[in-house]
């Protein structure tokens, strides 16, 4: 094969994948593993191969992590660093993501790249070459350049307009904030900034690689044949094709929505169907195939009469709209039709109606409502009797979820397609062929900072350090570390009982599979040191289940192998003897917990407090709701990176820790209580990390824990990458809660008092639940609530332990708030938006109810940003027109406020090297937030001499955790003051050579001039500084004075993104045993995608 102009000739595993070999066989890190299900985009490699026929090549987007490589014989394979790369020079592609701030942790970001390059590719060779510099790409077909690649940190906005800067038909001021050009740039200032896209850059396949392919589909009089190898891109394609017809061009349109473009480009017909048949897929294909009257044969449509008319519809009703989701149900309708004038209606000749993916193991035909329909003249009387059929005909099979959903969007898909048959004379002919569709509308972005110059470089919109890396390939993550010779590879052994004994563990059929050198448990610990794999402030957890499993996803073992494949392979072939003989049932649910009297005792200064006199508020109440409720679910982090680390020992009993985490110190002092060592004995290293959102500051601990653990037995280094699912299950999520609240309000909406009852489900251990009762109160209390009454019982279960995800207790908080202002404005039927706006904070009531955290008057601009949202008055009355012309569908427009944020102390160190280079040290960690460039701007105005470098625990001590939207902020603060000291050091020596030369003086000289009068030129301070289909979003956010508006703005854009995941889209489903939290793989998890 050849691999970014390389060749490769070797032998392999025929089960090896293509990431397998990229990463670990030949010296390539520039893919990344994130989901391993083909559904994220973070392994999309481009394939090129030779079309004999043509004579042509053929360049589209694989998952590497789903493909074989026996499967690519005779294929090209190029990365995002073949694109370009720092040695040779960054692609336009690279440069432009990095230029509209569209990389934050960037491990999605090479996947990104690939993606967009190919949209580039291909939209040239399908029309005459462009000038070049230009691109064929239109905005619409841009938006979906990297549709099916996931990125939890962006949400998706400067991607987009990345993509949408090579397309020729983008509006340039449509375009979002950006390095390359500046306000008031005409369009050819514009074009000419933009780095280049020259197509024909482009040609790496080798002459070596042609071979003769197979002609894979062909066209008859009947329609279309496709082998059952045809790819399902390739099927599209030929679908569309405009002889074909509008029939033919609707089933390409729903083959759209399959999987992801490039899954598309390499799964096939006859493998969609055969896992249908076979494995009880979900099929698209099945239904839709069915409808359209295919056979294994061909797709032949039978023509239709010369009077009648051939109607085709798809429906698909999933979480996402586009790509990458599961549906929960589809369907697809035709139906041959003729207007009879003596009716005066639409007669149906015949029809054929399938549906699929309700919870049957195959697509159905409703066979009954079919032969009622035929020989029919539609009526609205027809067409409620065919509901009636269909409500008996379509049952989804028991154990299925949302049971009732299911049966009754197969009812309005039926509605959707005969309702309109039920109006003659309407529309041409008497019905609408819908031949025509709506052209697709371009996604309008537009993004507004304020640049602060008063202390620049400090406020200015700056690319982010390392962004091309990123979007090459080459910034190094944990994984990406070159192994250590001999190094092993490991992973988690865990439990699927929530409460049991571990008799034995053993492997099935007795037979130790391939590869593997060991089991760890509790017994390998080292002598002197504790089973622990989280040392907290206020207690430990356990790295290892010992005797007893306390919840299913509890680690009980680490297997070590001799490849991270046998390890993975391994662990699934492990079985854990259980015995629950004598043990009490176990508390899976918030109500066993209450039962059970199952609480963790929480100290009063952190169970938050009343406010005001309850009892009075509710006197003076002119209405009432009493005892309503409000539940939430949990949500995964789903960063892209999962967790990882890698232990090498080292002399003396030490031992080096390359960890992807938040809290470099709290992983080093776990390491170190469970090794039994002191402190300086062990050094964890962190320099930059694939996503966090909280996941990776308790929860890498354990990970940390165990390949340091394992060198003590093995002797080697030991490194893991933990698997998505494992991930998954052992690491846990946001906390489950139920909401009790009583409410006394007047006729005019002001709420006077508010009683507050939460159940916080904190799972196994108590960990970060401790602080969530004082987290929830003060988002709840960003209103006005008059008194307000709060009680919150934290209860502990056999589940596996909630921890911090983005924002924990914040989110609950503000939503139990916002649910309570909507309840109100439903009772009083009063417009939510004066609801809101009457109990909004008066600067007396913000202090009744912050106290000393509501600062000066003049700092509260909550009432002045309420009224800077854009346009909102009149688009509320375009919602309420709308709403009162469609029957059918309905819009809502709505405004909310949020809450303030926290700050905690962090060190910084600054060193200036003797020839003038600059070293920056925080043991704030880049997640994606910029702290990076934000700490380098901090230090200087001459950014090319400045290096931020990689946490070091024995090199920066003491500091915390990275999180709470402010570490970059005391970072900065901590960098600002040892600045401060560097130039109260060197100005004694300035004056003095400006005395010597009589001139000024370059920072070089003074450097070199202060080393040779020994001045320390390091300072070190640790500091706390005082002071959070979708139509249309205006978020307004006072942030005070940014130290980067260009970060900052899809830091925000990230978080409201993945909130709209968490409220719309990622339901966290326990198993049927309820053993653990939710969903074991990636396709269960719908979080957002672009």
């Amino acid at each position: 094969m050849e691999k970014n102009s390389s060749s490769s000739f070797l032998l392999f595993d025929p089960s090896t994948s293509l990431i397998d070999f990229l990463r670990n066989k030949i010296p390539f890190k520039t893919v990344k593993l994130g989901c391993g299900e083909g559904g994220c985009g973070a392994c999309v490699v481009l394939l090129s191969k030779h079309d004999p026929l043509l004579d042509k090549f053929d360049d589209f987007t694989i998952s590497s992590c789903l493909t074989l490589l026996c499967s690519i014989d005779g294929c090209s394979i190029t990365t995002s660093e073949g694109l370009g790369n720092s040695r040779v020079g960054f692609h336009a592609v690279h440069e432009r993501i990095a230029g509209f701030h569209a990389t934050q942790c960037g491990f999605c970001t090479l996947g990104m790249s690939v993606s967009m390059f190919s949209a580039l590719l291909n939209a040239d060779k399908s029309l005459p070459l462009p000038p070049k510099g230009c691109s064929n790409l239109t905005a619409a077909e841009a938006e979906k350049a990297v549709a099916g690649n996931l990125c939890r940190c962006t949400g998706y906005r400067p991607l987009v307009d990345a993509c949408k800067s090579f397309s020729t038909d983008v509006d340039i001021e449509d375009l979002g904030f950006n390095s390359f050009c500046k306000k008031g740039d005409n369009r050819e200032d514009i074009l000419r900034k933009l780095p280049c896209y020259d197509h024909t850059s482009f040609n790496t396949f080798p002459d070596f690689l042609k071979n003769e392919t197979k002609n894979l589909d062909s066209r008859n009089c009947k329609g279309v044949e496709l082998g059952a190898a045809v790819t399902i891109s390739k099927a599209i394609e030929v679908l569309r094709e405009k002889e074909h017809g509008y029939m033919l061009a609707k089933i390409a349109s729903h083959m759209e929505k399959i999987a992801n473009r490039f899954v598309r480009n390499t799964g096939t017909i006859g493998g969609n169907i055969m896992m249908a048949q076979r494995k009880h897929f979900s099929s698209d294909l099945t239904t839709i195939l069915l409808a359209a009257r295919a056979t294994p044969q061909d797709t032949a449509l039978a023509p239709g009469e010369e009077d009648t008319r051939l109607l085709f519809e798809t429906y698909r009703a999933s979480p996402r709209p586009l790509e990458n989701a599961l549906p929960f149900m589809n369907a697809a309708f035709s139906a041959e039709v003729s207007l009879i004038e003596a009716f005066d209606g639409i007669l149906v000749s015949d029809c054929r109606l399938v549906f699929g993916a309700y919870g049957t193991k195959h697509a159905h035909r409703a066979r009954k409502v079919e032969d009622f329909l035929t020989g029919k003249v539609i009526s609205d009387e027809v067409l409620i009797e065919a509901i009636g059929l269909l409500k008996d005909e379509i049952v989804p099979d028991k154990g299925t979820s949302n049971p009732d959903y299911r049966s009754s969007l197969a009812v309005t898909f039926l509605f959707e397609f005969f309702g309109s048959l039920t109006q003659t004379n309407s529309k041409e002919n008497g019905f609408d062929q819908n031949v025509e569709s709506l052209s697709p509308e371009v996604m309008l972005t537009s993004a507004q900072q304020v640049e602060n110059q008063e202390h620049s470089p400090v406020g200015k919109g700056i690319v982010k350090a390392g962004a091309c890396l990123q979007a090459s390939g080459e910034a190094v993550y944990v994984d990406d570390i070159p192994s250590p010779e001999n190094c092993l590879y490991s992973a988690f052994i865990y439990s699927t009982m929530s409460l049991a004994r571990i008799k034995n563990i053993s492997f099935k059929e007795n037979r130790v599979p391939e590869g593997v050198l060991g089991i760890i448990t509790y017994r390998d610990i080292p002598k002197g040191g504790q089973n622990v794999g989280v040392k907290g402030l206020f207690g430990c957890d356990l790295l290892f289940a010992e005797e007893v499993t306390h919840c299913a996803g509890q680690t009980i073992a680490f297997l070590v192998a001799n490849s991270q494949k046998h390890a993975d392979i391994a662990a699934n072939l492990v079985v854990v003897d259980y015995d629950t003989d004598n043990l009490e049932l176990p508390i899976l649910s918030l109500e066993e917990a209450v039962e059970k009297s199952s609480f963790f005792d929480i100290p009063p200064p952190l169970r938050g407090k009343p406010v005001g006199d309850i009892t009075k508020g509710m006197a003076e109440a002119e209405h009432k709701i009493l005892g309503s409720k409000i539940s939430f679910g949990s949500q995964y982090f789903f960063y892209m990176e999962t967790q990882t680390a890698l232990a090498v020992p080292d002399e003396d009993k030490c031992t080096v820790v390359y960890s992807s985490t938040q809290a470099p110190e709290f992983v080093h002092g776990t390491v170190a209580v469970c090794l039994g060592v002191p402190e300086h004995n062990v050094r964890v290293i962190t320099r930059r990390v694939g996503g966090g959102f909280g996941g990776k500051g308790i929860k890498s601990m354990p990970v940390a824990a165990a390949c340091a653990v394992a060198p003590s037995k093995m002797q080697r280094p030991v490194r893991t990458y933990v698997n998505r699912k494992t991930d998954m299950i052992t690491t846990g999520g946001r906390h489950p809660m139920k909401v009790t609240y009583s409410v006394g309000f007047k006729s005019n909406g002001k709420i006077t008092a508010l009683d507050v009852e939460v159940l916080v489900d904190a799972g196994l251990t108590l960990d970060i639940s401790l602080f969530m009762p004082l987290a929830i109160q003060g988002a709840l209390m960003k209103y006005d609530w008059g008194a307000l009454s709060y009680n919150v019982k934290v209860c502990k279960t056999n589940t596996v332990s909630g921890i911090t995800v983005r924002a924990p207790g914040d989110v609950q908080g503000s939503y139990i708030g916002e649910a309570i202002i909507e309840k109100v404005a439903s009772y009083l039927s009063i417009d939510v938006d004066e609801i809101r706006e009457v109990n909004l904070h008066t600067y007396e009531s913000l202090r009744l109810f912050h106290n000393a955290k509501a600062s000066e008057s003049s700092e509260y601009t909550l009432p002045l940003i309420w009224d800077k949202l854009a346009e909102f008055k009149q688009r509320r009355m375009v919602v309420e027109e709308f709403n009162a012309t469609n029957k059918w569908r309905k819009r809502g427009i709505s405004r909310v406020p949020i809450y303030g944020v926290f700050m905690r102390s962090t060190p910084g160190r600054v060193s200036v090297l003797s020839d003038g280079s600059i070293v920056v040290e925080v043991q704030g960690i880049e997640i994606g937030q910029g702290l990076w460039t934000k700490c380098g701007t901090t230090s200087d105005e001459l950014l090319e001499k400045i290096r931020v470098i990689q946490s070091d625990t024995l090199s920066m001590v003491q500091g915390s955790i990275t999180g709470g939207s402010t570490t970059s902020e005391v970072s900065c603060e901590a960098v600002r003051i040892c600045c401060d000291g560097l130039v109260e050091r060197l100005l004694p020596v300035k004056t003095y050579l400006v005395e010597q030369t009589g001139g000024p003086v370059s920072w070089d000289n003074l450097i070199s001039q202060a080393y040779r009068q020994s001045k320390n030129m390091s300072v070190e301070v640790n500091i706390l500084t005082g002071e959070r289909t979708i139509m249309r979003t205006d978020i307004i956010y006072d942030c005070g004075k940014s130290l980067n508006p260009a970060v900052d703005l899809g830091q925000i854009e990230g978080a409201f993104v993945q909130g709209l995941g968490f409220f719309m889209l990622e339901e966290y489903v326990p198993n049927e045993l309820r053993r653990s939290r939710g969903n074991r793989q990636y396709m269960d998890l719908q979080d957002p995608n672009g």
